[in-house]
């Protein structure tokens, strides 16, 4: 059993999930004022349309996420650890720019659940003296251990030995967090660390600490993660969300050439224990 992170997707959720769907493809007709038969029904299109629809209804907006997001940013703001933030707009590559306390400029590009290619698509600003990535993962019924494994080994480790990509850390946390979708282990014992932003009742956020440089087969093979006093902006959200330091997490990519081919090996430790850990596995790109 692997926990790189502390949450996991509830148990039997896949199988009801499942269950439900063959359910609603077999009786969708008996549902609405459509007024057809069942036959009709199914040749009629609406079925598919309307699933096209909710899907849609689902996926096209960020209003959910930029709210969430604008709650977290304002709740650090008027506790003074952070100066001043903004969303960078349309024409950046990043979606927000957040002035520490200490003046440093800290870039976030805010991502979904991370299991898709549009976790790295993303680009460092030349101005930002950090750079972090931020989950904000809609989907209910989705793997958040699955989700995240995904993106740190598959995704962002490739990224960032083959591309030379240089990324601070990751934030995992979103207003699914502690709902009956997503229990939080971190509060079960302690509630008293929930942390209220407008309609959501938050647990503090999942933390992941980078390598500090770039690894290189030959030159730098295994650099040592980021310590969290190291990154102003992740350090900010530990403290306003009250985070405990035991819960912090550490990702070493160490690279490795197996032949001509260079191969790399991710490592997550949380409170000096390892937590997963890869085999040497080569770069794919899709």
């Amino acid at each position: 059993m692997t926990d790189e992170l502390p949450c996991e997707r509830l148990q039997g959720l896949k199988e009801d999930v499942v269950n439900y769907a063959d359910e609603l493809k077999t009786k969708a007709h008996q549902i609405g004022s459509h007024g057809l038969s069942e036959q009709e029904f199914y040749e009629s299109g609406i079925f598919e349309g309307a699933i096209q629809r909710i899907r849609g209804q689902l996926s096209a907006s960020m209003g959910k996420k930029k709210e969430f997001v604008a709650f977290a940013l304002n709740h650090m703001l008027d506790g003074k650890f952070i100066q001043e933030w903004e969303e960078a707009g349309n024409a950046n590559r990043h979606d927000y720019s957040v002035t520490l306390n200490s003046g440093r400029i800290a870039a976030i590009e805010l991502k979904g659940c991370l299991d898709g290619n549009n976790t790295n698509i993303s680009v460092r600003p030349p101005h930002a003296d950090e750079f972090i990535l931020w989950s904000v993962c809609q989907n209910k019924a989705a793997d958040p251990r699955h989700n995240l494994w995904s993106g740190i080994h598959v995704r962002i480790s490739a990224d960032i030995v083959s591309d030379s990509k240089r990324i601070d850390g990751l934030i995992v946390w979103d207003y699914l967090c502690n709902t009956a979708a997503r229990r939080c282990p971190k509060i079960e014992s302690a509630p008293s660390r929930i942390t209220e932003l407008g309609p959501y009742q938050l647990p503090p956020p999942c933390i992941y600490t980078f390598p500090a440089t770039i690894p290189s087969p030959r030159n730098n093979p295994k650099p040592p993660a980021r310590q969290l006093q190291d990154v102003e902006i992740l350090r900010a959200f530990h403290c306003c969300f009250m985070g405990n330091d035991d819960e912090v997490n550490h990702v070493e990519i160490e690279a490795a050439m197996k032949g001509v081919e260079v191969v790399r090996q991710t490592t997550i430790t949380r409170n000096s224990k390892v937590r997963r850990q890869s085999a040497y596995s080569a770069i794919k790109r899709s």
